[in-house]
């Protein structure tokens, strides 16, 4: 049960991004022009769609959680707060608590890591297998 959670806790906060990054691949101009018009330089965009396709497919499998996480969560409070500060309109509050609420997520993640359905998992028993010893003439 604890590992079928993990996957599907992790499928859930993997997939707002994964979608999120193809978007903004799709509509690159416009997602450049609504950065720039926030006061983010536009020229980030690509670190920044490397970070929501790249960390969501990453945290999708389960690989370098812990690490990946970690940047997910300070992403999400920075998009908070420089897209989603506004917390005297209703959408912009609601938007800036989601962001809040996927960086606690992710904090469970750094906390926990991803668990046995995940790539670390499987990582982390083939380091634990010990080399055959070589055979001797």
């Amino acid at each position: 049960m604890n590992a079928t959670s993990s996957l599907l806790g992790r499928l859930g906060l993997s997939l707002i991004f994964i979608i999120s990054g193809w978007g903004k691949i799709a509509g690159y101009a416009a997602t450049q022009q609504y950065m720039e018009a926030m006061g983010v330089p536009g020229g980030l965009l690509p670190l920044v769609i490397a970070l929501e396709l790249g960390g969501g497919l990453a945290i999708l499998g389960g690989a370098f959680t812990r690490w990946i996480a970690l940047a997910m969560a300070a992403f999400s409070l920075a998009s908070a707060a420089l897209f989603h500060g506004n917390l005297g309109d209703a959408a912009q509050a609601i938007h800036f608590w989601k962001n809040v609420a996927m960086a606690g997520g992710f904090l469970m993640l750094v906390a926990n890591g991803a668990g046995a359905l995940s790539l670390d998992a499987i990582w982390a028993r083939r380091r634990a297998i010990p080399a055959a010893p070589l055979a001797t003439a």
